[in-house]
């Protein structure tokens, strides 16, 4: 008897562990998140509501001072700003969210459920690279009905979508690396004012030329001005060399460095 409990025991710890188990249990898990941001008012401000009406405010104030600066459309450079800033804006909201569940105890409880263990974590990924894909899609719909437009094909328009998500999961990771260890207003106050401050002083808020002499290497090469310029020529035109491997860069680089940490604290997190 005791050995066929055994042999019971060891076979669901090893279908916990298939690769199959962990597809599935991934799945379940991402809608849950889903759901959950969905019913959530802060994320869908933040990650969805609050860009469109910025790209709105955005092209009403400043459109046409830009357009008559530069001779062309502000829309080339608010459009890619503001898809990145709904993209890290959201994954502080889902990092406040992660945060309040680990104070709550709900990672843990599943820690001690029949569930592969990385599933959690790739659920969370896989979530957040939708939400990004889908805040996206509805700020570049609200930029073509204010008369934004794609002019270098099929192949060119994938990688501009590509590059929020790229970027918000670069930056979801370090969110979620601070978030596993504080569910404190603090992550929302510091990580906003730096995203914020990125922002304005980026590329697609203004052009290049209409900053300070001296601030303009910054402006230039923080992470949010060269995702803002690939997308800008991937989207109309402009050198795509530099600004893409830079992007990919900084985004690598991100993951790179924060990935692991974020993995222990989230294990850490879940067996509280």
């Amino acid at each position: 008897m005791a050995l066929l409990a055994d042999r019971i025991e060891d076979s669901r710890v090893d279908s916990e562990r298939a690769p199959a188990a962990l597809v599935r249990h991934t799945l379940i898990q991402t809608q849950r998140l889903l759901l959950r941001w969905v019913r959530n008012p802060v994320t869908l401000l933040e990650a969805l509501i609050i860009p469109c009406l910025l790209l709105i405010m955005l092209e009403t104030v400043v459109g046409g001072q830009i357009r008559k600066f530069t001779g062309d459309s502000a829309l080339y450079g608010s459009v890619p700003m503001v898809t990145i800033a709904g993209a890290v804006s959201g994954a502080v909201a889902c990092g406040v969210l992660l945060g309040r569940e680990r104070e709550a105890g709900l990672l843990a409880r599943f820690w001690v459920l029949p569930v592969h263990r990385a599933s959690g974590l790739a659920s969370r990924i896989l979530a957040e690279g939708c939400r990004i894909l889908a805040g996206t899609l509805a700020i570049v719909l609200v930029g073509y009905l204010l008369g934004f437009r794609f002019h270098r094909g099929v192949l060119a328009t994938l990688v501009f979508l590509s590059i929020p998500v790229l970027f918000g999961l670069a930056f979801a990771t370090v969110v979620t690396s601070i978030a596993v260890f504080t569910a404190k207003a603090a992550l929302v106050e510091g990580i906003t004012i730096l995203t914020s401050l990125m922002m304005f002083f980026s590329t697609g808020f203004v052009p290049l030329a209409a900053y300070p002499r001296w601030i303009q290497p910054i402006v230039r090469n923080q992470p949010m001005s060269v995702a803002v310029d690939a997308m800008k020529a991937l989207a109309l035109e402009g050198p795509l060399a530099r600004p893409l491997t830079l992007t990919l860069l900084w985004s690598t680089t991100a993951i790179t460095l924060f990935a692991i940490p974020a993995t222990l604290g989230y294990r850490r997190a879940s067996r509280r």
